[in-house]
């Protein structure tokens, strides 16, 4: 679950009054988060750092405030305020607009077909008219920095790019070209650089260098620049120096590009959502057009509002709860779903505001309502359906298995169920191409290639490992492989092997193992292996 850190002042006067740590945990609860860590900065920096480094930090107290990973509306001090306020019904949820300029044409993003190759998508919007603070601009800052880390997934799927609009003139141009062809001066550096340059320079960033690998290897880089051939980003890594946001910034410029456009919707509708609220009109967006490479336009951010309708006797049914369909629907509204009963039975109609992409479905709704309620408050009942737990037997019999083997003497070993394919065939005198073994698409290490055939590499490995241990060493492990193939094994000695049968199935084989494969995991010592499969035990 993401966490979310906020001042304990600045959110005490967000919601307008004080509470205690017990007070605010509990209220935490009944929204459905958790108040993981009371903390300051001092605190975090000397955990991390040490105190000599938390000398000068600041001893304003933190909440560390864990969220869902799915309610992305609550990843900054804004959504959460306006999440409790509309729950402790002291406000009631805004209704978020998209305007078109008070004159002119919209800004427009016009995207080349050389993106395709790289990042084919991209959405944007202006927020006019904005008042930053240094709290405000905090905020904007990390909200960013938490969307990347979460539905954008580390800017794979979606970046996000913010301009003070003053300094820059439209229409824009989404565009890639060859890293030797970009050159513009990076946001927070004095001079220009080559986006190959770039990609050197950043490979020691701390926080840069993780980006680099998306698009370091493609034969041309993502660009965005304006009317006047100024560089505003080069997506995912890094925005323009000359376009960056300040204090003073009063219309802002979003731009996200994406490899997933319905993702990169999702981002812009809860940036502008989020700080709407600090415009002039307050929940209010300026609407950008986007040109695509086809010549379709789109119009963005959608800000889309869509209607459910589900029956009062559906969620009841499912929370364990008996309300009527008008508290049911003032439940929803607390949770910022805009709910009353249609007339019709009691089906309820169900707003989902643009801020709620995480309900998908009426399972969504009803949970809403169940938090709303309060898990506390739901009344405990003996299940209608009696079941005796029972262990699984396969889990009984391999348990059964250690005790005995342990009582015996032997140390149980835990490997990985992934190995390299030398592992599982050319150490044990096989061909790969033999085993048929399941092979992983894009293994991160050559130790994690394949899934186990056999759980003899694994053991030996172990063993190899500790070779300065006292003799004799006796290992077991009982665990899963992964079997496609019963050809004949060559990684015993011949005649001195046997296959094990029961009921006329083969479930193993036994034996001394053959000296080639003994010396390949550099083994000087003779080595004897049972390997079953217990499955037929049952």
């Amino acid at each position: 679950m993401p966490t979310v850190g906020v001042k304990r002042d600045f959110l005490f006067k967000a919601l307008g009054r004080t509470y205690t740590d017990e007070e605010f945990d509990e209220l935490c609860f009944e929204f459905g988060l958790e108040l993981d860590e009371i903390t300051t900065e001092r605190e975090i920096i000397s955990k991390e750092q040490g105190d000599s480094k938390a000398s000068d930090a600041s001893d304003v107290i933190l909440y560390k405030i864990d969220v869902p990973a799915n309610r992305y509306d609550l990843l900054c001090l804004e959504g959460l305020v306006r999440g409790l306020q509309v729950f402790k019904n002291k406000l009631e949820a805004p209704r978020y607009r998209r305007l078109s300029p008070d004159s002119g044409e919209p800004q427009r993003l016009i995207i080349t077909k050389e993106t395709a190759a790289v990042r084919p998508h991209a959405v944007a919007a202006v927020l006019k008219n904005i008042t930053f603070t240094q709290e405000r601009y905090n905020s904007f800052i990390e909200l960013q920095e938490k969307l990347h880390q979460n539905i954008c997934r580390s800017r794979s799927l979606v970046a996000i790019g913010t301009h003070d609009l003053d300094t820059i003139s439209g229409p824009f141009t989404y565009t890639a070209k060859a890293p030797g062809d970009i050159c513009f001066r990076p946001l927070n550096q004095t001079k220009e650089y080559t986006a190959a340059q770039l990609m050197s320079l950043y490979k020691t960033d701390s926080h840069l260098r993780h980006y680099l690998p998306i698009i370091e290897d493609k034969p041309v880089y993502p660009v965005i620049y304006d009317s006047n051939g100024v560089v505003l980003s080069m997506p995912p890594i890094i925005n323009g120096d000359h376009s960056k946001i300040s204090l003073k910034t009063k219309n802002v410029f979003i731009e996200c590009t994406a490899t997933d456009l319905t993702k990169a919707k999702i981002v812009l509708d809860m940036i502008v959502t989020m700080f709407s609220e600090y415009c002039a009109q307050p929940f209010t967006v300026e609407q950008a057009e986007v040109v695509y490479p086809d010549g379709k336009t789109c119009i963005y951010p959608e800000l889309a509002y869509r209607k459910e309708k589900l029956s009062g006797e559906f969620i009841n049914k499912k929370v364990g709860i008996r309300e009527s369909t008008e508290r049911i629907a003032q439940l929803l509204t607390r949770m910022c779903l805009l709910s009353q009963p249609t007339g019709v039975g009691d089906e309820i109609e169900v707003e989902i505001p643009p801020t709620r992409p995480d309900v998908i479905h009426a399972c969504d709704i009803m949970e809403d309502a169940a938090i709303a309620y309060g898990f506390n408050n739901i009344t405990r009942t003996t299940p209608r359906t009696y079941t005796v737990a029972n262990q699984f037997p396969l889990n009984k019999l391999t348990e059964l298995l250690r005790q005995d083997l342990a009582a015996a003497g032997f140390t149980e070993a835990l490997n990985f169920a992934l190995c390299s394919q030398e592992d599982i065939a050319d150490k044990l005198g096989k061909k790969i191409s033999e085993s048929q073994a399941i092979h992983i698409s894009n293994p991160k290490t050559a130790e994690f290639q394949v899934a186990r055939t056999t759980l003899l590499p694994g053991l030996l490995k172990t063993i190899a490992a500790n070779r300065k241990m006292p003799l004799p060493l006796k290992l077991f492990e009982i665990s899963d492989v992964v079997l496609k193939d019963e050809s004949k094994d060559s990684t015993f000695f011949p005649g001195r092997c046997a296959e094990i049968f029961v009921r006329g199935t083969s479930v193993g084989r036994l034996g001394v193992l053959h000296p080639d494969v003994i010396g390949r995991f550099e083994l000087t010592m003779p080595c004897s292996a049972l390997e079953m499969d217990l499955e037929p035990f049952l």
